[in-house]
């Protein structure tokens, strides 16, 4: 693949709104984010908007440039207190217990044992100081933590009050100010996780209550550094994100932030540990593209997680995936999903500058060069000792067999496929093949059968002509082209 000039000189910025910071880099101001906005009915659980603005720093022993890494924003939606606001609008204030709205019965003890803890997490609330512009919400916030703390008081059984709480919580520890009061954030944290263990233990099937749950305990390990207790709270983060998959597999959020959690415990374990952990991180990028071509912060996501792995790769010399990747092709492989990222979402300040970094790591003029095992043109169904093994390349437009070692197309017949002609690419496990991972491009002219040198070749074959075509149709394919021919 492609070589590189000097990586470590690069001049690299970086997103708050990340998994990941370089060391001593400074930061670009986030892009503005879309709220979902779901107004709950009377009763049904508020939801959430992940809007938080993760960092952590990347595990390196030099001063690199690094590749960010960035959380999806769905799955935890913003509150519109809709609900809220109507009662106030009834004629609650927020200085009204909501215990009045709700039914007086006898209290068990695990009920009163609710209450003393509901005083404690209450004081905390209390003690968030918010500016004149936050001040509002906060009070709605106080408000709904009152309401649902006296919901469970009456009945410890109700798993939605429960998860609500969490909620209510979670976004009451987004107001404080981190740099200020890290012990309040961490504390109101803490507590929320206690509300989405208590909702979970209540009703074992919320995918949502994991999921949100995960975000959280992530925010604690981030507050926590590079500790113990952070890596503690790391691998606990990944088996929420694991759990909330299983209960809900067709979520690209949750297997995105499942492969950044992943990503952030790779930089606090042990060498021989962070190989695992990092091929188990690339696997849930992979997976939530797969799920959604066009997810382009998963698509970004594993551009940085391969990019971290060539820094590694170059620095000690170890190959690490099979053995068989040079760090010049793990660069070249990041900066193709820099590449399709920004195609994807070119505004996004983010995409822009990492972009600029990883460009000149692409073959250019192409986005991917490689080889790969075929049958003579015209006769896929020849005998396997007449297929061969020849270069190939991908631009914006095509993926085209070449004959020569420069790069260059020549007369002789070749197998081409052109994007705008494919139908579908994935793996193909017809035995009448030659061994090997085999690819499988039906287009409107017929089956192209391809065989590539390993698994790990034909993961990123797959996801370099799926995302080139996710592009095409989105009407994306110039920004694509500029790129490689800009």
């Amino acid at each position: 693949m492609s070589s590189n000039n000097d990586h470590s000189n690069a001049d690299m910025k970086h997103d708050p709104d990340s998994k990941f910071l370089p060391q001593q880099d400074a930061a670009i101001p986030p892009s503005p984010e879309n709220n979902v906005d779901r107004s709950p009915k009377l009763n049904q659980p508020i939801r959430y908007n992940d809007k938080h603005k993760d960092s952590n720093n990347v595990h390196s022993e030099r001063k690199q440039p690094k590749l960010i890494g960035i959380r999806e924003n769905e799955g935890r939606r913003n509150a519109t207190m809709k609900e809220l606001l109507d009662d106030l609008k009834n004629g609650y204030s927020n200085d009204n217990s909501p215990s009045s709205v709700v039914s007086t019965t006898p209290r068990s003890q695990e009920s009163k044992q609710h209450i003393e803890e509901n005083s404690i997490v209450t004081n905390l609330i209390n003690s968030i100081t918010s500016s004149d512009e936050g001040g509002s919400r906060q009070r709605m916030l106080k408000f709904a933590a009152k309401r649902y703390a006296s919901a469970i008081e009456s009945n410890p059984d109700d798993y939605d009050a429960f998860y609500n709480w969490a909620l209510v919580l979670q976004e009451c520890a987004d107001n404080t100010n981190s740099d200020a009061d890290s012990h309040t954030k961490d504390a109101l944290l803490e507590e929320a996780c206690k509300k989405y263990d208590d909702a979970t233990q209540l009703n074992p099937a919320l995918h949502d209550a994991y999921y949100n749950w995960a975000i959280a305990i992530s925010d604690r390990a981030k507050l926590h550094g590079r500790t113990k207790e952070a890596e503690a709270l790391w691998k606990q983060a990944t088996k929420n994100y694991e759990k909330a998959v299983q209960l809900n597999w067709n979520s690209p959020q949750a297997l995105n932030n499942w492969g950044l959690a992943l990503q952030e415990l790779s930089a606090i374990v042990s060498a021989r540990e962070k190989q695992t952990i990092v091929k188990t991180a690339i696997s849930k990028f992979r997976a939530a593209i797969q799920l959604q071509f066009d997810f382009h912060r998963a698509i970004y996501n594993l551009g940085t997680v391969l990019y971290g792995l060539a820094e590694d790769t170059s620095r000690t010399g170890v190959l690490v995936i099979g053995n068989e990747i040079s760090s010049n092709e793990l660069y070249s492989h990041s900066a193709f999903y820099v590449a399709a990222a920004h195609a994807l979402k070119p505004n996004y300040s983010v995409y822009i500058s990492a972009l600029k970094l990883v460009r000149s790591m692409l073959p250019l003029p192409y986005l991917k060069v490689g080889y790969l095992t075929v049958p003579p043109v015209g006769n896929p169904v020849a005998p396997h000792c007449d297929w061969k093994r020849f270069r190939f390349v991908l631009n914006h437009e095509r993926l085209q067999q070449i004959h020569d070692g420069e790069g260059k197309t020549s007369d002789r017949p070749t197998i081409r496929v052109d994007i705008l002609d494919m139908l579908s690419v994935r793996i193909c496990s017809d035995l009448s093949l030659p061994p090997g991972p085999s690819i499988c491009i039906d287009t409107i002219h017929g089956s192209f059968f391809l065989i590539a040198d390993s698994w790990e070749y034909l993961d990123s074959w797959i996801d370099a002509l799926r995302l080139v075509y996710a592009i095409f149709a989105r009407g994306k394919t110039d920004v694509l082209a500029a790129t490689i021919t800009g």
